[in-house]
């Protein structure tokens, strides 16, 4: 079977027809919602697997916020392993190196498959060698919730891991000791899954400030601790301080102001990437050099974005996943900076952010020369992220830049073909490098506009070919037929499928 981008697929894997399923009513019920006004407090995490009936086969969910610091699917898989339950299915919103005790679970086939929109670390090591019995199956920020709200993916329990809860089961991200901001991959979590747990580390005698809403809550448990909110800060989610990269972010700056994407009221979004998170720099500068004031800015919202909410340089801030402590600080105390689900930032059948967005900044692990974006897997084929919002924004977006080096560690990484497709090319519109611009044939409104600029535009066939004067061409990697996973676009399509080495 082929894909929408022509490239074949397993028959196991026909995707499932996601405008029909989302518009279908009977089957977007939200479950029943419980009785509030009651201490829904529990022990332990033993006694919320013997109520529950936690069993063998059941799928379980979990969110990112707390990022490489999250420890509540950490304490879920050890009492999987304690209670040798098998087959078991995991749907965390993404996966991080703190997750590696997962491996074992993988191994010993008491977790068989996860759906999940991001994963690195060991577990993608782990996958790539393909240790997972069934194929992993990579969403997007927004394709999650559609899948989950459509019925496509059924949570049998979801695992919230809320750093400021009340015994009734209110919550939010935005107070306690592992405070981590907007809790938006776990909305629809909260929403459709059959039982909720809040896991919690700060409980309060009353949230007033509702993320997580009680009367959907089926159990509060209190643990002593959920994580380390100091790991929601990478070395992905800080600007980058490497000349090439700062070169870069400022011509994409340029190239945005010359193309006239930079006028009052435009609204934006950067990539978690060190030099996607610089173009924001460059832009407040050219904001503040011509006076002109941003509507919004969106997604995963970093201390950049605070600063120029607070500064006056942006009406609001759309937060679905706050990247660094000062965003957390921000979003509980200003009221233009705006927590939000991941379904009304990017559910394609949802009124949606990411659909207002004048402008988006991306990174890219490697760019073909159909404009195919990679950021799944190495050029080695290993599993090395997922799209999160890559694909969502790219497609949502007016103008969709990605900004990357031409080579990186003697890789060039502009390609004839991607190793994995994350977004496909028809969603992107500029590449910018530090050896030049490429704008996609498509963009004939773009090409015409940037004609009189003084900026190095070239075709995306150039820039391979000035990247292999440089590296040479490099040898082609084979893969074995065995699928280790696929990437579902963000309409539940399947668009590539994911080999063992």
């Amino acid at each position: 079977m082929r894909n929408s981008l022509g490239r074949f697929v397993s028959e196991d894997f026909r995707p499932f027809v996601a405008s029909n399923a989302y518009t279908n009513k009977e089957r977007i019920r939200i479950p029943e919602k419980k009785t509030t006004n009651v201490n829904k407090v529990i022990s332990s995490l033993r006694e919320v697997f013997d109520r529950l009936n936690i069993s063998d086969g059941m799928t379980l969910s979990f969110h990112h916020h707390l990022r490489d610091g999250d420890r509540v699917l950490n304490l879920v898989a050890a009492e999987i392993k304690r209670r040798n339950l098998k087959n078991m299915v995991l749907a965390p919103s993404s996966i991080f190196p703190c997750h590696s005790s997962l491996v074992e679970l993988i191994e010993n086939k008491n977790v068989v498959k996860i759906y999940t929109n991001y994963v690195n670390g060991a577990v993608a090591d782990a996958i790539s060698q393909g240790k997972l019995e069934k194929p992993l199956v990579m969403m997007t920020h927004g394709g999650r919730p559609q899948a989950i709200e459509s019925g496509y993916l059924k949570i049998d329990v979801a695992f919230i891991a809320c750093p400021n809860a009340d015994s009734e089961g209110n919550g939010n991200g935005f107070a306690g000791p592992n405070a981590c901001g907007s809790l938006g991959y776990s909305i629809s979590d909260m929403l459709y899954a059959d039982k909720k747990v809040v896991v919690t580390d700060h409980l309060v005698s009353k949230v007033s400030k509702r993320e997580i809403k009680s009367e959907y809550i089926d159990y509060v448990l209190q643990v002593d601790s959920i994580g380390d909110a100091q790991k929601i800060v990478s070395g992905t989610t800080k600007i980058t301080k490497d000349p090439i990269g700062l070169m870069i972010a400022k011509e994409a700056a340029r190239f945005l102001d010359s193309a006239g994407y930079i006028q009052n009221g435009f609204s934006m979004q950067t990539g978690a990437g060190g030099t996607s998170l610089a173009v924001a720099h460059f832009v407040k500068e050219i904001m503040m050099k011509n006076n002109i004031k941003a509507s919004f800015a969106s997604g995963g919202i970093t201390g950049y974005f605070t600063s120029m909410l607070a500064e006056g340089l942006v009406d609001r801030l759309f937060d679905v996943q706050s990247f660094d402590l000062e965003a957390v600080k921000s979003i509980g105390k200003n009221k233009n900076h705006i927590a939000i689900s991941a379904s009304e930032y990017a559910n394609p059948y949802d009124d949606n952010i990411v659909n207002k967005l004048d402008f988006v900044i991306l990174g890219a692990t490697e760019v073909d020369l159909d404009f195919n974006v990679n950021v799944t897997t190495s050029s080695l084929g290993n599993i090395i992220g997922g799209s999160g919002g890559h694909a969502d924004t790219a497609h949502g977006a007016k103008l969709t830049m990605i900004v990357t080096p031409l080579i990186k560690s003697r890789i060039p990484i502009v390609k004839e073909k991607v190793t994995t497709i994350t977004t496909p090319g028809s969603d992107v519109d500029v590449i910018v490098t530090e050896r030049g611009i490429a704008i996609n044939p498509l963009r004939k409104d773009l090409i015409e506009k940037m004609k009189s600029s003084n900026m190095d535009i070239v075709s995306i066939e150039e820039l391979l070919q000035r990247a292999h004067r440089i590296t040479g061409i490099p040898a082609k990697i084979q893969f074995s037929k065995d699928i280790v996973g696929v990437v579902m676009y963000r309409d539940g399509t399947i668009i590539d499928t994911i080999y063992r080495k």
